[in-house]
C-alpha cells in the first residue's frame, strides 16, 4: 500500500478514536440517542479503514455498517452482522425528525450501556484485525 493510503487508514483510526471519546462523554452525560449516533461513526470510520487497507483506495459513500464490511472483505460471524444492521440504524434514527422521537424513547440508559458495549467489542474487533 502506498502512502497516501497509509496516511487514509491512519486519519480513519485516528477521527474514529475522537468519535469514540465524544461517545464516551455523550453516555456519561446522559445524551444517549447522540452517543450512540457516534457510536455508529466509531465503527463506520473503522470498517472504511479496513476498505482503504483491503481495497486499496477510497471507502465508497454509505453509512450502512454491514455493507461496508462486506466490500472490505471482512468476515463475521452472525452476532456481528446483526448488531452492525441494528447498528446503522442509530445514523438515520438520530439525524432525522421523523425517527427522532421514537429513538430518543428507545434510548435508555440501560439501552445505550447495552450497545455501546457491543460497540466496544466490535471496535476491539476491528482494530485487532487491521
Amino acid at each position: 500500500m502506498d502512502d497516501k493510503l497509509d496516511h487514509l487508514v491512519q486519519y480513519w483510526i485516528d477521527t474514529s478514536e475522537k468519535d469514540r471519546l465524544t461517545m464516551q462523554n455523550l453516555l456519561k452525560s446522559g445524551d444517549y440517542s447522540w452517543a450512540l449516533f457516534l457510536g455508529h461513526l466509531v465503527l463506520e470510520k473503522l470498517l472504511k479503514a479496513h476498505y482503504v487497507k483491503n481495497q486499496g483506495r477510497h471507502a465508497f459513500f454509505t453509512h450502512d455498517l454491514l455493507r461496508l464490511a462486506t466490500n472490505a472483505g471482512l468476515i463475521l460471524d452472525k452476532d456481528f452482522e446483526e448488531w452492525l444492521d441494528d447498528i446503522s440504524s442509530f445514523n438515520i434514527n438520530a439525524r432525522y425528525d421523523n425517527y427522532k422521537q421514537d429513538f430518543y424513547r428507545l434510548c435508555t440508559k440501560e439501552f445505550a450501556e447495552e450497545w455501546t458495549e457491543r460497540i466496544e467489542t466490535l471496535r476491539s474487533w476491528l482494530i485487532r484485525e487491521l
